[in-house]
């Protein structure tokens, strides 16, 4: 097995409590009716959205994958944290065990967000997993966060 690191940052102007509650908190509500054409629902099967919680992604149709599964394995509300683990889905395909999100909102001077994302995917056997390999899901992801950015934005009450 082989562990493959990934991390990425990403600077908004909304602040770390506004964002946080619109794409962590609230995902499950909030994502779908901005993206209905790739993201059909959001739901828990397990918890309520807290640690320990499961949520399953449906996507539209079309989608290359039907849906996922990840697992909470952290949600700190007042340090705007969120650990998550993919546990099912087409999205493993039957090279990667797992993949692990660590994900924290951090205040800047002007009163922004610096969004820290790492990633690491767990390989099965001797399967190499490159960069390029894992660009369109990196695309997908940033496509919810600028979308939960601009709803904020044309919503200045929302989420406060």
């Amino acid at each position: 097995m082989g562990i493959y690191s990934f991390s990425d940052e990403y600077t908004s102007p909304i602040p770390p409590a506004r964002i946080f509650k619109a794409s962590i908190i609230d995902s499950h509500n909030l994502i779908p009716k901005l993206m209905p054409q790739a993201i059909k629902s959001i739901k828990f099967i397990q918890g309520n959205g807290g640690t320990g919680s499961i949520k399953q992604i449906n996507f539209a149709e079309g989608s290359n994958f039907n849906s996922v599964k990840y697992y909470i394995d952290e949600l700190d509300d007042r340090e705007f944290t969120y650990k998550y683990t993919l546990i099912e889905g087409e999205a493993l395909i039957d090279k990667l065990e797992k993949i692990t999100y660590d994900v924290k909102f951090e205040p800047t001077p002007e009163g922004g967000t610096i969004s820290k994302v790492t990633s690491k995917y767990y390989t099965k056997g001797s399967f190499e997993l490159k960069e390029d390999d894992i660009k369109a899901g990196k695309t997908k992801v940033l496509a919810m966060y600028e979308a939960v950015e601009a709803y904020l934005l044309k919503n200045p009450d929302a989420y406060v």
